[in-house]
This record gives C-alpha cells, sequence and structure tokens, in this order.
C-alpha cells in the first residue's frame, strides 16, 4: 500500500516564496518593443552587453543579456550575488552604469531598483513567481492571451489574469478593486469580450445614480408612468438583458439603492415603473470600487448581502507605482493606439522620468502624458520638454514633508499605519524585510513612513 500522503504546511504571512527577477523593461530607441522577463534563480552571474539584437543566453548559473543599443558597451556591467543579494558592478563601459537616477561604479539592488545602461532601462523585482510559467526567460505574447487587458510581465499578475481568464467564461459575479485610473473598466469590457453573452456591455455609474430615481434609471418605465414619461424606456438593467452589467463604483450606491439592487440579483427580475408584472432579466454583473467594501460592510455602510452577492470573485488591480514591471508594455500599447509612427522614441532623459514618477492617477494619468508629448514632439523623440510639469518637477525637500496628522487620517490609513508600527518593531526597522512581508516596492514602503511619520532608524538596535 502506498504511504501517505504528507500535508503541506500553508506558508504563514511574512513567509511568502518570493524570488529576484530582472526585467528588460524599456528601450528609449525603440519603446514599441515588448519587456522581457528573466528569473534570476538558479543564476549566480549575470552579463550585460551590446549585441545584434535582444537576447538572452543562459549557461550554467550563468545568463548574458544582449541588446541592440549602440550606447551600450559589449561588455557592460554584471550582476552577482553576494551574501544573498544581488549587486550590479560597472565593468569599465565608456557610458557607465546608472542606478534610480545616480552614476555607479557597484552597488546593492534593492526591489524596485532602475537600471540604466545605454539606452535601455532595466528593473530588479523580487516577487512571488508563477509557478505554471517557471521558464527563466519570459516575454509577454498578445497572440497568447485571451484578451489585450490581460498582457502583463509581472508573474504575480500573470497568474491572477490566468485565473480570471478562466472565471469571465461563466455566470460567477466578479468584482474588480483598485485606485482610480488603474483599468478597471477596461478589465470590466475584457471579461465581457471573453464570456460567451451576445448581450450588451451596459456601464452604470452608481455614484451618478439619483437616490431619486434609481428605480426609473435601472429598471427603466412605461410610458405616462410619471410626468415626463413620454415614452417607453428599458432602464439599464434591462438592456443588459443577455449580456454585461457594469456596476462603476459600487460602494458609492445609497442605502436604499443598495436594497433595490439585492432585490434585482436575487430575484433575477425587475419591474419597471407602470408595470404591474416584473419581467425575468438574464444579466451577468462585474461591479468595481476603489473603496474597500468588506470594511464598509464592517461599519454598516454597506449591505453585507448585497457585497456577498457582489464578490463571487475579486480581482484588486495593483496602482501603476507598485506595477513598474509593466510601464514599458503599457508604453508600448498606448504608443500603437495613440501614433501610427513607428519610429517614435524617447529621450533617455524622458524615458528615465516614466519610471521615476509614481502616477498618482495610474494609467489614465500614463495615457495622457503620452498622447500630450506625441503632440508636442511632432515626430522627434520625447523629451522631458514633452512631458507634463508635474512629471518633470522635483520635490525641494522630499525627505522633510510633515507627516498627515493622526486624525486627518481615513480607516484605511489607520490600519496601515498601525500594521508598519507593528512590522517595524518585528523587522527592527528593517524597511526590505518589511516590503517582502507587505509584497510591496521598498520605494511604496519609505513613503508610507513618511506620510505617517514613521522612524525606521528608530527601531534598529
Amino acid at each position: 500500500m502506498p504511504g501517505t500522503l504528507a500535508r503541506r504546511r500553508p506558508r504563514k504571512r511574512g513567509e511568502e516564496r518570493r524570488q529576484p527577477y530582472l526585467y528588460v523593461a524599456m528601450e528609449s530607441d525603440r519603446p514599441l518593443a515588448m519587456p522581457t522577463r528573466v528569473s534570476l534563480q538558479g543564476f549566480d552571474h549575470v552579463w550585460f552587453g551590446r549585441g545584434d539584437r535582444r537576447e538572452v543566453y543562459t549557461d550554467g548559473r550563468q545568463a548574458k543579456i544582449r541588446v541592440d543599443d549602440a550606447w551600450m558597451s559589449e561588455q557592460h556591467a554584471r550582476l552577482i550575488v553576494v551574501a544573498g543579494q544581488w549587486l550590479i558592478e560597472d565593468l569599465g563601459s565608456r557610458n557607465g552604469v546608472v542606478v534610480d537616477g545616480e552614476a555607479v561604479d557597484r552597488v546593492t539592488l534593492s526591489d524596485g531598483a532602475v537600471i540604466e545602461l545605454g539606452r535601455t532601462l532595466f528593473l530588479f523585482r523580487e516577487q512571488r513567481p508563477d509557478d505554471e510559467i517557471p521558464d527563466a526567460v519570459f516575454t509577454p505574447d498578445l497572440d497568447a492571451v485571451a484578451s489585450p487587458a490581460l498582457l502583463t510581465a509581472s508573474p504575480e499578475l500573470t497568474k491572477a489574469f490566468r485565473h480570471l481568464a478562466r472565471i469571465a467564461d461563466s455566470d460567477v459575479a466578479v468584482m474588480l478593486g483598485g485606485e482610480s485610473g488603474t483599468g478597471k473598466e477596461v478589465m470590466a469590457q475584457a471579461i465581457h469580450a471573453m464570456s460567451d453573452r451576445r448581450g450588451r456591455f451596459v456601464p452604470v455609474n452608481c455614484g451618478g445614480l439619483s437616490e431619486t430615481l434609481v428605480q426609473s434609471e435601472l429598471f427603466g418605465y412605461r410610458k405616462g408612468a410619471f410626468s415626463g414619461a413620454d415614452e417607453d424606456r428599458p432602464g439599464m438593467v434591462r438592456a443588459a438583458h443577455g449580456g454585461t452589467l457594469f456596476l462603476d463604483e459600487v460602494g458609492d450606491l445609497h442605502a436604499s439603492s443598495q436594497a433595490v439592487l439585492l432585490r434585482v440579483l436575487q430575484e433575477k427580475e425587475v419591474q419597471p415603473l407602470g408595470h404591474t408584472e416584473a419581467i425575468v432579466v438574464d444579466v451577468r454583473v462585474v461591479s468595481a470600487t476603489h473603496r474597500r467594501l468588506g470594511d464598509m460592510v464592517e461599519r454598516d455602510d454597506f449591505r453585507a448581502d448585497l457585497y456577498a452577492r457582489l464578490g463571487g470573485y475579486e480581482l484588486t488591480l495593483p496602482p501603476l507605482r507598485e506595477r513598474r514591471e509593466d510601464l514599458g508594455l503599457l508604453v508600448s500599447q498606448l504608443l500603437r493606439r495613440l501614433s501610427a509612427d513607428p519610429d517614435l522614441c524617447f529621450q533617455p532623459e524622458a524615458a528615465r522620468q516614466l519610471f521615476s514618477f509614481d502616477w498618482p492617477l495610474n494609467i489614465r494619468q500614463l495615457e495622457k502624458s503620452l498622447a500630450r508629448a506625441i503632440v508636442l514632439a511632432r515626430g522627434e523623440p520625447i523629451d522631458l520638454e514633452h512631458l507634463p510639469d508635474e512629471l518633470t518637477q522635483k520635490p525641494s525637500a522630499p525627505r522633510s514633508v510633515a507627516p498627515v496628522p493622526s486624525t486627518a487620517l481615513g480607516d484605511e490609513d489607520r490600519e496601515r499605519c498601525a500594521e508598519l508600527k507593528a512590522l517595524l518593531v518585528r523587522h527592527g526597522g528593517n524597511v526590505s524585510a518589511i516590503a517582502r512581508e507587505m509584497g510591496k516596492d521598498r520605494k511604496q514602503i519609505r513613503r508610507w513612513l513618511d506620510r505617517y511619520g514613521l522612524d525606521a532608524a528608530a527601531h534598529r538596535d
């Protein structure tokens, strides 16, 4: 008889398996090229140099990355592992090595470090791996995904998007979270396109629904049902029959509107104003919100039963500042949409600025910035002067910004602040360790510490 199967102990928080990755993130002279992801797991040397085209060679525990970049030397730099940390070292190149905007000869890399070699930008990340794509070298391929919206170089998002593609071809309700501008509506449209539903995709701005007119807007009405009803209107729910009803910013729904929507989802029927009988509807619901609905449920600001109906599968889209490995990919996709010029390119300083900016308004802000730059550049390489002022203005004293008073913090900020305080104690002020446990970029942790007035140095021995 076979032996007893062993139960694998689940990982605790902070024990997440992470591994180092290097991205060929963007070529200033060829921004339409897709990024390339190289898993550094199993390697101890990575060599960089100029080649006839972009290529990645692997040989035992070494890898060689070649880029067709005339500003790179044939033997430009190398990555090596020292005491478990990755270091980059200049090999006497003509144009040197720049890390996070500063010229270096040899430096230890932290998660999120941006490396400039010639006119090519590389990105170092420590991320959770995607076990279904264990290849050492990976380049996103539009033909390999069900929708362009699912294209990503991130191993974490690749796994999440693969699950979403499976969910899309079902009737399971999907809830999309994330900050404004992260692409929630684009993703909702992709879910509808990947499904087998032949009806319409109908977006509903929940924040703009009038509390007094919600029933007529959602369910429609018959001619003469009230003053001004001079024709039959099906309403948004019936318009989505056989298709997808997209509830944008569902967290902004009034309490009375939540009750009305819950009834529709439970009964699968609507009763337009002026009708005496209910009408059966078949809609698939995809919702989106920038709020934490779970917290709203605990505060009784959102109905728990409605939340349960909407949250069949939940996915939070990360802000652009936390998925910089996809910045070059998004730039490539947006440039193809905004311009027919195949030779469009960037000056190195402008490309560097794209990766150093925080993008508080996310992909929407990136798209508007590129659209402006293309018009101003008029066929010339995009330079700093073509980018919006908010991208190029440097803060005079970024570390001296006064922290936000605790009384001015929202619930989400207070929870994060408390978590950071506990992690500072647990890890002795080690910002890198905190970033790994929270699954965030080290720079993001620094920004939060500054925002809440927390001093990591005070917790070190």
